[in-house]
């Protein structure tokens, strides 16, 4: 729900006599559909009904819902409670914790008009229910005890399942009319996703009309029948076309069609994704685009890691300044004499070209004062003071300057001479001090003399100079036993260390260095991968499990351990039992939850109690569970809180595939 449309559910409560508990916010119950369905079960019998034309209604349903609430434990304790109402005109519905104020007026305000009311309440435990409904002619309150049980049970009935009767329920579904533009919208992002989709499917998908959103960032990353490609390679509509930069599973011949594109910007777009995510191009491509009309093409070629030396060179004389600046530092050291000369003499009137023929001039050659302070802009200036070689006037002034960012510029300069550097790691100021103490001519004596400060939760990028030695197992050895962590760090992200080396590096202090260790080395001792399994909640947690050093013999002793991470192992053990499998899906912890859902073993009737899971993500893959009972997937795939997740379901017949892409006729006959 938008922040505008919750703050006015907010304020519909609030008249009601409700006030939030807090943000009022609730994110570890189940769905408010969830809740409903008891009370609108086709069987189900009212607790108490009232006839539409009671005499006082509005005070009598009050009353007796407050009396209901208390007999059957909605309220808690503190006279808390959760409540649902249906958000005007769109059926959305979500929790609200709240409680009662002293003038509260539930059945004149949650619903239509008043005695009309239309809500749910649940108590903060989930266990109790009382859904308040209008009938014809009466108003409903329906209590329901031990909610749990309840889905349970409704679970299991809805599991039962005649295979005969499978295929009449999917004909039923065939001979429906084509559904309302949102919810084919939703299936569209679902189908995007299932890896079950055939090709025939897939290149529906890519006809979409201009009121419809295509479903570009599924598409990209999945793998797609050359057919499919071809015809979104030729598709006639550039929001179509342009998602295809992105697609990194394209061929070299394949990206070549794209540069086939008349419109220039659309070229450069195409370039900048090829450039970002180093896509390989043909030899043909590069000669095209070197000679393409469009400046702005040539010059983000001239940033391609794989650009031939020969293009580059021919780039770095272009008749285009803005291309020369770009392409002339990257091609310098293939350049000849009499070109760099051009160079450092080029016409350009923003001079950025002969700026950046001076700085490739000077990292061989010393930098005068002088010309330092000729170059155009700042950011020039501090590339130099960066990269260059400093005429011994010009690092003195840079090092023993009042600027302290200045001086922590130069401080990265690996030309400087040693006793400038010593200078610098006596620095008063930390940010000066930081980076001397990272530069890779030290030795670890000296960088353990600089003394900084380490935020232990710090990020930095692994050093390069670390990285390039990964392959030497003496410099390993060196740099695991540094004082400074961001170099032990850089060692623990090899992909191969010695085994000394990863054992060291698995009993660092650093939690940092044991995680990059787990994350990236194939040495990577059993004990830090399960420590980081433990500990670790980041986006690489699920990959650990899958190191060869993971150890996976006798996991079936953490089944009833207080870790949930731990828990989950039990079910990798060939002694695990899918009586086990079915605790799991009721453990208290989400993660155990969703492992339990991703066993085979699981049953249909726990797949279907999953559904109405209190984490999203659970509930977003049981609909998309084929071992969902037909008859229960079809309710999924036409209720717009679950069309998505269910589209993705891989038992959904071809057939029905199709059937969910249908426009209604009036739109397949617009013009």
């Amino acid at each position: 729900m938008t922040g505008g449309r919750r703050t006015e559910l907010i304020e519909l409560l609030q008249r009601a006599g409700l006030d939030p508990v807090g943000h009022g916010r609730v994110y570890d119950a189940r769905p408010v559909a969830a809740a409903w369905r008891p009370v609108a079960a086709g069987d189900t019998e009212p607790t108490l009904a009232f006839p539409a034309d009671h005499p006082d209604l509005v005070a009598e349903l009050n009353r007796q819902w407050h009396q209901l609430a208390v007999e059957h434990g909605v309220l808690g304790a503190d006279g808390e409670f959760l409540v649902g109402v249906a958000f005007p005109d769109s059926g959305y519905q979500e929790w609200t914790r709240v409680r009662l104020t002293e003038q509260w007026d539930l059945a004149g305000h949650l619903g239509p008009k008043p005695g009309e009311p239309e809500f749910v309440a649940m108590s903060p435990d989930g266990e109790s229910v009382l859904g308040t409904t209008t009938e014809e002619q009466a108003v409903w309150l329906i209590a329901v005890d031990g909610f749990t049980a309840w889905l349970e049970a409704s679970a299991q009935a809805r599991a039962v399942e005649d295979p005969q009767e499978c295929q009449a329920l999917w004909d039923r579904v065939l001979q429906r009319r084509p559904a309302s533009a949102r919810l084919r919208e939703q299936w569209r992002e679902g189908l995007a996703r299932n890896a079950a989709m055939p090709a025939a499917v897939l290149l529906r998908l890519l006809d979409v009309e201009e009121s419809e959103r295509f479903p570009a960032s599924w598409l990209i990353h999945r793998d797609l029948d050359d057919q499919v490609v071809e015809a979104w390679l030729s598709h006639p509509e550039w929001r179509v076309r342009k998602a295809l930069a992105e697609r990194w599973k394209l061929t070299a011949e394949q990206r070549a069609r794209l540069f086939e594109d008349p419109d220039p910007h659309h070229r450069w777009i195409f370039m900048t994704c090829a450039v970002d995510y180093r896509m390989a191009l043909t030899e043909a491509t590069y000669d095209q685009l070197a000679g393409d009309p469009s400046a702005r093409v040539r010059a983000e070629l001239a940033l391609h890691p794989d650009l031939p030396a020969g293009q580059l060179a021919a780039l770095a004389a272009d008749p285009d300044p803005k291309v020369r600046c770009v392409a002339a530092p990257r091609a310098w050291v293939a350049l000849d004499e009499p070109v760099r000369a051009a160079l450092l003499a080029d016409p350009d009137p923003d001079a950025e070209v002969r700026a950046e023929a001076v700085l490739r001039q000077h990292e061989t050659t010393p930098l005068s004062a002088a010309d330092f302070a000729a170059l155009p802009a700042d950011r020039y200036r501090e590339r130099a003071t960066a990269a260059c070689l400093l005429s011994r006037e010009l690092a003195e002034s840079l090092v023993r300057g009042t600027d302290s960012r200045t001086r922590s510029i130069v401080a990265t300069n690996p030309l400087i001479a040693p006793e400038l550097v010593a200078v610098l790691a006596a620095d008063p100021a930390h940010e000066v001090r930081w980076p001397v103490s990272l530069r890779p001519d030290l030795t670890e004596e000296e960088r353990a003399r600089i003394p900084v400060e380490i935020e232990p939760r710090m990020r930095h990028a692994p050093l390069k100079w670390v990285l390039a030695q990964h392959h030497d197992a003496d410099a390993m050895r060196r740099c695991a036993a540094s004082a400074h962590v961001l170099v032990r760090r850089s060692v623990a992200c090899a992909t191969n260390l010695p085994a000394d080396v990863a054992d060291r590096l698995a009993h660092d202090e650093d939690y940092a260095v044991r995680l990059l260790l787990a994350e990236h080395c194939a040495q990577a001792p059993a004990e830090v991968l399960l420590e980081m399994w433990q500990t670790w909640q980041g986006y690489s947690a699920a990959r650990l499990v899958e190191h060869p050093n993971f150890p996976r013999e006798h996991t079936l002793s953490h089944a009833e351990h207080p870790n949930p991470a731990m828990r989950q192992l039990a079910l990798d053990d060939p002694e695990s039992t899918p009586e086990l499998v079915e605790w799991f899906s009721r453990d208290p912890a989400d993660a155990v939850r969703r492992r339990a859902l991703r066993d085979p073993r699981l049953s249909a009737a726990s797949v279907i109690r999953l559904l109405d899971d209190p984490h999203g993500g659970i509930r977003s893959d049981a609909a998309a569970d084929p071992r969902l009972p037909v008859r229960v997937l079809i309710a999924l795939l036409h209720d717009p809180g679950t069309a998505t997740d269910a589209a993705r379901n891989p038992a959904i017949p071809e057939a029905v595939l199709h059937h969910l892409l249908r426009r209604p006729e009036a739109e397949l006959h617009k013009t």
